[in-house]
Parts: structure tokens; sequence; C-alpha cells
């Protein structure tokens, strides 16, 4: 059984290192989350293409890979961003200045498009930094 007063397990097989249990600034890791970095020393690139996580930081080692959920949520979010942004747009435009259809519709597609895929790797760099921060996962032993 983990024990909170020391940070370690009882059992030295089991794990004989302590875990440091300071409160990690959410914020700050969700910020180098976005700027796709690790969410615990923020030099390390996180990730290793397009949307996938690398394995370990290459510069503090943090392990990065194994622990990492961020599942649907990024897609989520950035649906709802996109949505939010784009459909008041496509309104404003299309009562504005009355363009052909094909036009606008062409238009607001590339812009969904180009949007969607700036936004998708920074959301899920954030939500990988804000598992980091609340421990979540398996990184409150890494």
């Amino acid at each position: 059984m983990f024990d909170y007063q020391t940070g370690s397990l009882p059992d030295p097989e089991l794990r004989s290192e302590t875990v440091d249990m300071a409160e990690r600034p959410v914020r700050g890791a969700m910020l180098r989350g976005w700027k796709r970095r690790c969410p615990r020393c923020g030099q390390g690139p996180m990730m290793k293409s397009y949307l996938k996580v690398r394995d370990a930081c290459p510069v503090c080692d943090q392990e990065l890979d194994a622990h990492h959920r961020a599942d649907d949520g990024p897609a989520y979010l950035t649906i709802l961003i996109v949505g939010h942004l784009m459909a008041p747009a496509i309104i404003w435009a299309f009562t504005t200045f009355r363009p052909d259809p094909m036009i606008l519709a062409s238009t607001f597609t590339v812009g969904c498009v180009a949007l969607s895929l700036y936004l998708l790797p920074r959301l899920k760099g954030a939500i990988v930094g804000l598992q980091w921060a609340k421990r979540m996962h398996g990184f409150s032993l890494a």
C-alpha cells in the first residue's frame, strides 16, 4: 500500500525510491503541453510526430507515453472550439457579404480544417500536461 506521508511504498521490492508528492503547477504544465513540450521540464519535445507522444522526454527522462490517456478529449475540445468560433463567423459573413454559397462553403471548410489541424496537437499536449500535474494515470509514480 502506498504511504502518503513518506511518498514511498513500504515494501522495498515493490519500489525502492521515494516519490515526490509536492503539488505540481497545473497552469504551467498545461502551458508547456500547449507548446508541445515536456510538462515537467518544458525543454524536451513531447511529440515525436503530429499526435504521437514520445516514450520519454529526451531532456529529463520523464516517462510520457506509458501514462497519458488523452483519448478523445483533444478531439472533442477541438470540435467545441472550432464550432464556436466558425459558426458565428459563417453567419456573419453570409449576412454581411452575401457571397456565393460555394465560395462560402469552400472558404469556411478550409478555415475549419486549418484551425482544427492547428488546435489538435496543442490541446493534446495541454491535456497530457494536465494529467501530469494532477498525477493521473500513473504520472504520480513517475
